[in-house]
């Protein structure tokens, strides 16, 4: 006998409605203002590099600044999506969760960061191969992130594919456990 009515052999249970997802507009709104409030983030973090690097110009440590930066949002998302909601999470009322509506572990908040760079390694690395520049370039990554966004639709519970992989969630925060 099933557990639900409306459950059925062979397909995917319908998630409790606290785990349903929000919009995806909400989603892409929520995204769009992290990337702002980001620029303050990248702004000490720059400065914080530059000064200890002794760096004079911009195009200096290039390398090193990028790779410095990708730790220092790892240790934002991280620390952030273990304890339930960023900043901008917090202001659309949107809370990560895990499979089961659980807050995640700071290992599986970090595997949801490193997963959640397909939103934007896929048009980078084409830019890099393609050689393309400036318009181009934007053009590909804000067609790939559309695309990725749009892909969430085909996702049985309506998550982002990075979310699915790594066994996170987005969730209504009114609705959350926590």
């Amino acid at each position: 006998m099933l557990a639900n009515p409306t459950d059925s052999p062979g397909l995917p249970a319908a998630p409790h409605p606290a785990l349903q997802a929000p919009s995806l507009m909400r989603r892409m709104a929520c995204w769009l203002y992290e990337g702002l409030l980001l620029f303050g983030v990248v702004f000490i973090a720059g400065y914080l590099f530059g000064t200890l690097s002794q760096t004079r110009h911009a195009l200096d440590n290039r390398h090193a600044l990028q790779a410095f930066l990708f730790v220092i949002f790892g240790i934002y998302f991280t620390w952030f999506w273990a304890r339930g909601q960023t900043l901008a999470m917090k202001t659309w009322g949107i809370r990560v969760v895990d499979t089961t509506g659980r807050p995640v572990t700071q290992a599986r908040a970090l595997l949801r960061y490193l997963l959640s760079w397909l939103w934007l390694l896929p048009p980078l690395m084409i830019s890099l191969l393609l050689q393309t520049r400036g318009a181009e370039s934007a053009v590909l990554t804000i067609g790939w992130i559309l695309v990725w966004a749009m892909l969430s639709r085909f996702q049985a519970q309506k998550q982002f594919w990075h979310d699915a992989l790594a066994g996170t969630r987005l969730v209504n925060a009114d609705h959350a456990g926590t």
